[in-house]
């Protein structure tokens, strides 16, 4: 299988396991401290992470080489889980995942910024298309909404949280100085785990975990063992092997695979009209996927 077949693959499959931790995120967002929740879920996936890093390439003393690489990283991605759950306090799990379809958009100017990597016609009007869709979404369809600029707060503060999440991607290719992608992700991990374990240190000492209801802790095992453990990886191998905006164009399955876990969760199906975001968002990530632009593959 060719490098970018790999990269396609890891984030199909990335998409997939993402749109549970909406769905289930919104069930259980105002049960639990964002901060102290997202430090044991990495503090998990750590484990898992690190476990699979020894026993696989193991860790090479040039690995931990320019440790700060680690903390930009990890508290990139503690600010976007925060504030995630900020934000699903007040966002459904739909909106919300319309609001990650931006990260592509956000991602390309972060690709051009850090790498100076270059949009190709095709590439512009997906992008375009994607967040349009987005749009869509976020304002419910409604075009007085959209025109009033009224967004939900819960939309607005993950929205600061994707913007973290679009300038970790290319840190990622910026950063990486020839580490395996299992290893890279521990060190980030870990980094991510200790600046969540200091932001939430208050409310963790405070949490009675043994009266939390049995859901939290379901969405707890899933978002460290699935939407940490299993995504970061094909974060990581993914972004080695595609362009940053390629890589987020998946993002663009998000809302569809939200709507399906809705449904299978016993949740409301969003009206037909809102669908038509998500159309247009499907139609994005085709035209990103038909891009005649090759990325140069990176060896892991």
């Amino acid at each position: 299988m060719s490098p970018g077949a790999v990269g396609h693959l890891a984030m199909l499959t990335f998409a997939l396991l993402v749109g549970g931790s909406f769905a289930l995120g919104t069930r259980i967002a105002n049960e639990i401290d964002p901060a102290a929740l997202n430090a044991v879920r990495f503090l998990i996936a750590t484990a898992i992470i690190g476990a699979l890093a020894f026993a696989t390439t193991g860790i090479r003393r040039s690995a931990l080489a320019a440790p700060w690489r680690y903390l930009v990283l990890g508290g990139l991605l503690a600010i976007y889980f925060v504030l995630m759950f900020e934000g699903l306090k007040t966002a459904s799990a739909v909106s919300a995942a319309a609001v990650f379809t931006l990260t592509p958009l956000l991602a390309a100017g972060f690709g051009w910024l850090l790498l100076r990597q270059r949009l190709t016609p095709r590439m512009a009007v997906a992008l375009g298309l994607g967040a349009l869709g987005a749009l869509w979404v976020i304002f419910r369809g409604e075009l007085s909404a959209l025109l009033a600029l009224d967004v939900g707060r819960g939309e607005a503060i993950y929205f600061v949280g994707v913007a973290a999440h679009a300038a970790y991607t290319p840190m990622v290719r910026k950063l990486n100085r020839g580490e395996p992608a299992i290893v890279f992700t521990f060190g980030m991990m870990l980094a991510g785990c200790g600046v969540l374990t200091v932001w939430g240190w208050s409310e963790l000492v405070l949490i009675d975990w043994a009266a939390l209801s049995p859901l939290v802790w379901i969405t707890l095992v899933y978002l460290a063992v699935f939407a940490s453990a299993t995504t970061f990886v094909l974060l990581q191998v993914a972004t080695l092997r595609l362009p940053s905006a390629k890589v987020m164009a998946y993002t663009y399955l998000t809302p569809s695979s939200v709507i399906a876990w809705e449904v299978a969760l016993g949740g409301a199906v969003p009206r037909p009209v809102v669908a038509l975001g998500v159309v247009l968002s499907a139609v994005a990530l085709l035209l990103l996927l038909r891009d005649e632009e090759r990325a140069e593959p990176v060896r892991v």
